[in-house]
């Protein structure tokens, strides 16, 4: 069992490892940034749809949000359902794969909101000298 991060990058490097095909590069291009994370969050809580994404993240663009949306969908991390309404009407959930997920971004999460101070710190120094 590998147990540390060298032990993990060694044992990476030693089957071949490809940094240009890295499957957490890969799931980190789509999950790391804000909003996916706001996104994962709001969906947290049940199905929610476009509108009321858009309402719980009031600094997101139209776009921006789709664009989020349907890279998290590609991934399989969120499902997408469309009701034959008029206008049609789109709700997003979490999948397993997404559920899954949502453990991890919250230790993130936490380590943020517990870190952040000491990260202010250090920027404050820095930017002194």
């Amino acid at each position: 069992m590998v147990s540390t991060v060298t032990d993990r990058l060694q044992d990476w490097k030693t089957q071949g490892f490809d940094p240009t095909n890295c499957p957490v590069r890969q799931v980190l291009d789509h999950v790391s940034a804000k909003w996916p994370v706001l996104i994962l969050m709001e969906l947290e809580q049940g199905p929610v749809r476009f509108n009321a994404l858009l309402r719980a993240l009031p600094d997101i663009s139209k776009r921006m949000l789709t664009q989020s949306l349907r890279n998290l969908e590609r991934d399989g991390i969120i499902r997408r359902e469309v009701f034959d309404t008029k206008p049609p009407s789109v709700c997003y959930s979490l999948t397993e794969l997404g559920e899954g997920l949502l453990p991890h971004i919250m230790a993130m999460v936490d380590w943020a909101t517990q870190g952040m101070p000491h990260i202010a710190a250090a920027r404050a120094a820095f930017d002194r000298a």
